[in-house]
Parts: C-alpha cells; sequence; structure tokens
C-alpha cells in the first residue's frame, strides 16, 4: 500500500508521540508489523479493539502492512455487540487493550495471548483458522450508527490509498503536521486522519482524553498542535469551552465532517478562522467511501456557509430525481451520488460475504438529498428516509432540526414522526421555550400546533461519533 512508502526508506521519521512524551518511529511501525505478521501468518481477520493508545495505532498500522485485515471496534463496545459480531464472523484472531472490561474478557474466554503490542495483545483461539477472505480486501469498518448490526463496510487498500492521496491534497497536508487523536480510531474520520498523515510523514499525538477536560488542552499546547478535527458535538464542545479564546499559535487548520454543522455555528468558526488566519473546512463522507467524498475549501468557508462543498480530487457528483433521471438544473433537490477509487466493494452481513469482490464498482447512493448551486457547491438537505409527509407537503425531519438549532442556541434537538406528527426531542430545561417551540415551528412550516409534539429528554442520545441514535427515540415513544 502507499500508505507505507515511507516506512522503509524513513526508518527513523516520527509516527506518533504519547501524552507522557514517549515517541514512535516507522522503524517501531516496522518491527511491530513483522511480529504481528509472523503471529498472524498473512490475509487473516483480526478484531482490532482500538484505542487511541500506541498499541492500538501499531496493530492497526500493522495488520494492514502485512496483509492482515482489521476489523475495528471500539475498545469498550458493548459486550452484546461484541458477542454477536464474534458469532457472525468467527475470527481467530482478537487484538486489544491489556485493561478490557471483566465482561469482554469473559467472551474471549477461548482466547489465549499470543503477542504483545505495546499496551495491547494479540489473542489467539486455537480452534478456528477464522473466515475466508477476499484477496483485495484489506480492512472492515461498522456502518455508521450502528449499534447492533452485523452489517460491515468492506475497504481494499486501493480505496484507502486513493481517498488518503485526495485529502493529503486537498488539506495541502506536509511532514510538519502535528494532529491530536481526539476522535474513535475505530471512527471513519478518526482513521482516516491517521492514514492521511502517515502518507503526509507527519506524526500524531495520542491522547484518549476529551475536549472537555484541561489537560488535553495542555498536550495540544505542548506538543504544538498544528490542526484539530470534529463533528457537530465536537465543536458544541469547542464553543463550550472557549477554544476561540485560547492562545495556541501552532493551530492552523480545523475539520469538521461527521453530519451537518448548525448554521451559525459554521459561520461562527469559519468567521474565527478567517480573522485569525487559519483554515476551517467542512468536509462530508461517509464509511463506504473510505470515508471523504467532499469539502468546502477553507478559503470559501464564510462565502458558502452551509455548503458542504465540492467532490475531493478524484471523485464527482451527480443528482438523481425520483424517477432515476439526472437533474442538471441548479436548485433542484435530488439524491447525491458519487463516484471515485475510494469507494468501498460493498458490504457484508455474515463471514461468508467476506469472500464477496467489488459490487459497487466505484459508484456509492449516498442515500442523503443534496441540491447543488450555480457554481457547483452541494448542501445536504437530508436523508432520503428521513422526511415524512404533513398535510400533503414533503418535510426534512433534518431541516427541522437545523431551524431549530439556528433558532434556540444552544439546545439540543432531535425529530421523528410519522405522517400524521412531527416528534420533537430537545434539551431544554426553560419552562416557557416549549411554547416558543411550537409558535416557531407552527409559522415556519405553516402547520397547526397539534402537528407536533414536543419531549424533553435530560440529553440527546447520541453514538461515540455524535450522531443522534434516532431508533433509540422512535422505540421510546
Amino acid at each position: 500500500m502507499e500508505l507505507f512508502a515511507r516506512c522503509d526508506r524513513e526508518p527513523e521519521r516520527l509516527l506518533a508521540v504519547t501524552e507522557g512524551g514517549r515517541r514512535y518511529t516507522l522503524g517501531d511501525l516496522n518491527a511491530a508489523a513483522g511480529r504481528l505478521g509472523r503471529a498472524v501468518g498473512g490475509h487473516r481477520l483480526v478484531f482490532l479493539l482500538c484505542e487511541n493508545t500506541p498499541g492500538s495505532l501499531l496493530g492497526y498500522f500493522a495488520c494492514l502492512r502485512t496483509g492482515a485485515v482489521p476489523l475495528l471496534l471500539d475498545a469498550r463496545i458493548a459486550p452484546a455487540q461484541l458477542a454477536g459480531l464474534l458469532e457472525t464472523y468467527r475470527p481467530a484472531f482478537v487484538l486489544a487493550p491489556g485493561d478490557l472490561p471483566d465482561e469482554t474478557r469473559v467472551l474471549l474466554a477461548s482466547f489465549t495471548p499470543a503477542l504483545e503490542v505495546e499496551d495491547s495483545v494479540l489473542l489467539r483461539d486455537g480452534d478456528r483458522t477464522g473466515p475466508e477472505l477476499h484477496p483485495e480486501l484489506a480492512l472492515l469498518l461498522t456502518t455508521s450508527g450502528s449499534t447492533g448490526s452485523p452489517k460491515l463496510v468492506r475497504l481494499t487498500g486501493k480505496n484507502l490509498d486513493a481517498n488518503a492521496r485526495s485529502i493529503v491534497e486537498y488539506l495541502r497536508l506536509d511532514e510538519g503536521e502535528r494532529p491530536v487523536t481526539n476522535l474513535a480510531m475505530s471512527y471513519s474520520y478518526g482513521m482516516s486522519i491517521l492514514n492521511t498523515h502517515l502518507l503526509a510523514g507527519a506524526a500524531v499525538v495520542l491522547t484518549r482524553r476529551s475536549v472537555v477536560e484541561k489537560p488535553f488542552w495542555e498536550l495540544v499546547r505542548r506538543e504544538r498542535v498544528t490542526s484539530l478535527a470534529g463533528v457537530p458535538y465536537t465543536y458544541q464542545m469547542y464553543r463550550r469551552v472557549g477554544l476561540m479564546d485560547m492562545e495556541l499559535p501552532a493551530l492552523h487548520t480545523l475539520t469538521q465532517a461527521g453530519g451537518k454543522l448548525p448554521e451559525p455555528l459554521h459561520r461562527e468558526f469559519a468567521d474565527w478562522a478567517a480573522h485569525t488566519g487559519r483554515r476551517f473546512y467542512v468536509m462530508y463522507g461517509q464509511t463506504e467511501a473510505a470515508p471523504r467524498m467532499g469539502y468546502l475549501p477553507a478559503e470559501r468557508a464564510v462565502e458558502k456557509c452551509g455548503c458542504m462543498g465540492i467532490p475531493v480530487p478524484g471523485g464527482s457528483f451527480e443528482l438523481l430525481g425520483e424517477d432515476g433521471a439526472v437533474l442538471t438544473e441548479a436548485g433542484r433537490m435530488g439524491e447525491l451520488v458519487y463516484r471515485g477509487p475510494n469507494v468501498a466493494m460493498g458490504y457484508a452481513r455474515n463471514a461468508e460475504e467476506l469472500l464477496l469482490g467489488n459490487q459497487w464498482h466505484g459508484e456509492l447512493h449516498t442515500g442523503d438529498m443534496a441540491k447543488r448551486d450555480e457554481e457547483g457547491f452541494y448542501s445536504i438537505v437530508g436523508r432520503k428516509k428521513r422526511f415524512v409527509k404533513l398535510y400533503g407537503s414533503r418535510v426534512s425531519l433534518d431541516e427541522v432540526e437545523r431551524l431549530l438549532s439556528a433558532r434556540f442556541a444552544g439546545v439540543g434537538f432531535a425529530c421523528v414522526g410519522t405522517d400524521d406528527c412531527l416528534e420533537v426531542f430537545h434539551d431544554s430545561r426553560e419552562p416557557e421555550l416549549p411554547f416558543q417551540m411550537l409558535d416557531y415551528l407552527s409559522g415556519q412550516l405553516h402547520f397547526p400546533p397539534r402537528t407536533f409534539r414536543l419531549h424533553m429528554l435530560e440529553e440527546i442520545p447520541k453514538n461515540e461519533a455524535g450522531k443522534t441514535l434516532y431508533r433509540a427515540l422512535e422505540t421510546s415513544l
């Protein structure tokens, strides 16, 4: 893989630095790859229970470098979900941190230690050989937002290389970059940060700390972190902890993906970046595309507030109408279709499907509804399935959330519904606010107040990537 082009010729190059100051080089990666390759024995499935630690980082890259196929999972995955995946895919190997919860250890009772990789341990079930794998399969990721589904995205080395190259190009990454790992490695956005900076020859700062912790920002200053990433929830936290008032002279780039930012928050960060000489990139992607498909150039971040941008280098977009016809006129809404060399081979739903070849052939129907303006910039309107019909009118649930978030700053919202009622969940404690919300929705959407039902929650349920768990809300009704 092109990701590892520097490993043999530049073994002394820095790969990562930990919060405690430990340095790891590409030579350390080479050594870990050699040990893991001998222990696993080639093109075999490895469940990788990830944390932002040296063992997980070296284990992930070592798998890719030696031809083992990792499935990236959060180390704190719910035991029931892990049990289902173990039963479905029957791996012979699990690479996990040494401090797993007791419930997870019980699930892995049949596995025995085979190799230590820094703070992680490679475990082997001697009674298993693991499933057969397609020769081009390089990486498996869980589908975005799935909490119990065994459906996995099947990615090749070419997919990963292609997307890493395009991201390095449009973000203008070089050897001087120094990102920090505030996103989970098992999340495709967090994974892509590792891939792109390895390709660029830059080192990453490893930490498991949250952006709301003071030591996180002490680490950012000490290691002169140059870029921060985040999903919409992360940017709410950045605002809450006062990022825009901090003295961070090394910080020059911010990237955002994982869902659409509320426009006021987008504008606030875009303005701040422009006034302080920094770059703010809004990006668009899905795990199925390894994961980036679109980006908004930093120089247009203020002017095109609310847009997700243009296709990444090497990719292309088009919009399809309800009849499947290509929409060429600006301003029309259709399903967004992406084409590019980073599109995965397809899904796997069981171990047998890990043998499947390329089913998508570089074309991904995203399920997102979008519009294109006269300059060719795209805006996501909502999910294809996140629409309801109220009084005969098609209403985007995502758009209702954005309207509410723009009107009631600082309040979290999530909407679900049927064709006769729109259910609005919020986390506000102000007693008068629900009445204001009803008046606002009725006035904006031109439906009577009885169309809406409001529900107050302690907090809006989200997954580890900050995405709303709509199914949990629907089952609570």
